[in-house]
Formats: C-alpha cells, sequence, structure tokens
C-alpha cells in the first residue's frame, strides 16, 4: 500500500487540494487524511466540470474517496452541514470519518476570533478553539452524542469567554442534531481501515506551522510531518512538497522579496484574494532559500529520499522566470531551466509541474 503525504513548502495556498485530486486519480482505494488545522482550509478542485472548495471535506471527494478528520483537526459543525449541503446539489455524496477527539468549534470561538483577530486569522475560530481546549475548556466530536454534556460544556466555554447572549447558538445545535442523528458521518476512534491506501492532506504550509514559520503569524498546528507520523507509525511514506512558482500570503506577516518588483500575472480564478478578517492576498518572487529553511527544520523532510517537488501556477509567471536564493536574484532562460535549478537546489530529482487548477493538467518534468 502507497501512503503519500501532501505538504505546502509557503504560506498555503499553494495547491495542495489539486495535487490531492490527481493523486486520487492515480491511487487505488485512496482515504485522505486532513492531519492539521481545520475548517479555515480553502483547497480548490476542479473536476470533471464540477469546481469546489474544500474545507470541511477532504479534497478527493470529487473522485469518490471518503475522508478522515484526524484528532489533530478542529470541526466546525455548521460548516460540515453547509458544505455538505452545496456537495449534494452538485450531484457528490461524500463520506466523512471524524475522529471522536476533534475539538469542535463553537459560535463562542468564531466570535472572539473575529472581534480579536491580530495575525492574519481567517476568522473562524480555528485557533481559538485551539487554545480553549489547551485550557481545559473541553468539547469534543464525541460529545455532540450526549446532549447534557453538550449544553454542559457549552454554558462553561461561554463563561471561559466571558461571552454576552447576543452569541446566538441555534444553527450550531441544529447542525450537530443533524450530524450525530440525521446525515451519515462516521464517528471513529482511529484510522478507519478498509485496505485503504492513505492520502494525508496537509492544511496551512510549512511556513505557516507554529514551531517553524514567524510566531506570532503562525497558526496553531503542525503542518509538517509531526502529526502525519504519529498516525501513520512506521510505514513507508512518499512525500509530495508543493509550492507555486511564486510566493503568496494573505494579511499581516513578513513576506521576502515583497520589495522587487515583478510582472507576475494575477490569478483570475483565484479563491482567496481578500478575506474580511485574513487581509488581501500578497504576491512576491519565489524565495528558494525558504523551501530548503522549511525542509530542513522537519528532520524527517531533510532525511527522506522519497520525496517529490510540485510546482503549480507555472502559467502565471510567464517571462517572468526568475526567484531568489541566498538574497541574490536566480535568472532563467526559461520555464524548463526554471524548475531544474530550484530542483537542483534543493536535491529533488523528482518533479511534477502544473499550469492550471484543474488535475488533468499536472504532469510529471524531465530536463
Amino acid at each position: 500500500m502507497a501512503n503519500k503525504a501532501v505538504i505546502g513548502l509557503g504560506y498555503g495556498d499553494e495547491g495542495k487540494g489539486l495535487f490531492i485530486d490527481y493523486l486520487c486519480s492515480q491511487t487505488t482505494n485512496p482515504l485522505v487524511i486532513r492531519f492539521s488545522g481545520g475548517q479555515q482550509a480553502g483547497h480548490t478542485v476542479v473536476s470533471n466540470g464540477i469546481r469546489h472548495v474544500f474545507s470541511n471535506f477532504g479534497a478527493g471527494t470529487l473522485k469518490g474517496a471518503p475522508s478522515y478528520f484526524s484528532k489533530f483537526c478542529t470541526i466546525d459543525p455548521i460548516g460540515i452541514v453547509n458544505e455538505l449541503s452545496v456537495l449534494l446539489n452538485k450531484g457528490i455524496k461524500p463520506l466523512l470519518f471524524i475522529d471522536a477527539h476533534c475539538p469542535v468549534t463553537t459560535p463562542y470561538d468564531i466570535a472572539y476570533n473575529q472581534k480579536n483577530n491580530k495575525h492574519g486569522s481567517c476568522g473562524v475560530g480555528v485557533g481559538d478553539t485551539i487554545n480553549r481546549e489547551e485550557h481545559h475548556y473541553s468539547l469534543t466530536f464525541a460529545d455532540l452524542f450526549y446532549p447534557w454534556v453538550l449544553e454542559t460544556k457549552i454554558k462553561l466555554i461561554k463563561d471561559f469567554y466571558s461571552a454576552d447572549d447576543t452569541v446566538d447558538l441555534s444553527n450550531f445545535l441544529e447542525c450537530c442534531q443533524l450530524i450525530t442523528h440525521s446525515i451519515h458521518i462516521e464517528k471513529s476512534h482511529d484510522v478507519p481501515k478498509n485496505n485503504y491506501s492513505y492520502l494525508f492532506e496537509g492544511s496551512q504550509g510549512l511556513l505557516l506551522d507554529k514551531n517553524i514559520g514567524f510566531f506570532p503569524h503562525v497558526t496553531r498546528s503542525n503542518t509538517d510531518t509531526q502529526n502525519v507520523l504519529t498516525l501513520l507509525g512506521h510505514e513507508t511514506l512518499s512525500i509530495y512538497l508543493i509550492t507555486r512558482a511564486y510566493q503568496t500570503r494573505h494579511g499581516d506577516g513578513p513576506l521576502s522579496n515583497e520589495s522587487i518588483p515583478h510582472n507576475i500575472s494575477k490569478n483570475p480564478h483565484e479563491t482567496n484574494i481578500t478575506n474580511k478578517y485574513q487581509g488581501a492576498l500578497r504576491i512576491a518572487l519565489l524565495d528558494v532559500s525558504l523551501l530548503e529553511y522549511a525542509i530542513n527544520k522537519d528532520d524527517y523532510l531533510r532525511c527522506t529520499k522519497n520525496k517529490s517537488l510540485v510546482i503549480t501556477c507555472l502559467d502565471h509567471i510567464h517571462n517572468e522566470y526568475r526567484f531568489t536564493y541566498q538574497n541574490a536574484i536566480i535568472y532563467c532562460k526559461n520555464e524548463a531551466e526554471f524548475v531544474s535549478k530550484i530542483a537542483s537546489i534543493l536535491n529533488i530529482s523528482n518533479i511534477y509541474i502544473s499550469a492550471s487548477e484543474d488535475s488533468k493538467n499536472i504532469h510529471s518534468f524531465s530536463g
């Protein structure tokens, strides 16, 4: 069985959903496993004429792959029900497994997040849910199946935030009821076993990892291989490290090369250009030193030979084949040289490239 992990090398928005969809088409009996983050993911997939942005389901759903949200992920009952409705309307019937230990985001977490956003948060309460859990005011997926437990814990969470009565719980409680009694979502106490090939879908990139990125402008998750290896054990793992052909970052936080002029094209189909809480999408030339830095901060990524590099959005840098390394601008004659030089610096020989948001246009690179 081939177990694979797709890990973003940057600040997110690298094309992880696109590549998960591609891997599902190349894999027998895949199960997509979310191993970090939560409902703040926005993974765009275009497949068979259907376009969908995945947040609460794995990005292999359009290929019929079931999804598993591991204990390292938060879940949002309202988001799950809303996205399920959208998928059903598109003719997609997804299968979702949720670990019993997944922390549940409440309207109180979201309200506090949106009023106290300082570091580029999406405003959907993921970081505050994790923070609340760390303060022992816990609400997990398993708790939703016990009405008195849910009611009691919600009251305690309200006290934790010193929240007032303006926060509406009605939709949240209705969605909890639907998830536990009416719609087909499976509660799990471990990674599902059904002769699956596991595809691990990263959330944000390595440069937003809470131990790798630039605090305080980080996520509250481990986006590296730490959680993957905990879930997988000692089985073999193929790594796919993914980056756009340039850098992107939302809202606040450091972004190298931002002062260097460029003519990188804007993606007319960009999913997340401006978010009310997160801020606008920023663009800069690719900094390969940061990709190297991120890889070397993860012991498994640094040492494993079983890794590939995926470069997406190459169609956005026509006549802009430049990147930086160690503060020097590296000029390339064409796309082939651009890709080859990056791969050489990172010492990765297996390369995939993409010039579209459609996974049909992903192909291996040789040159």
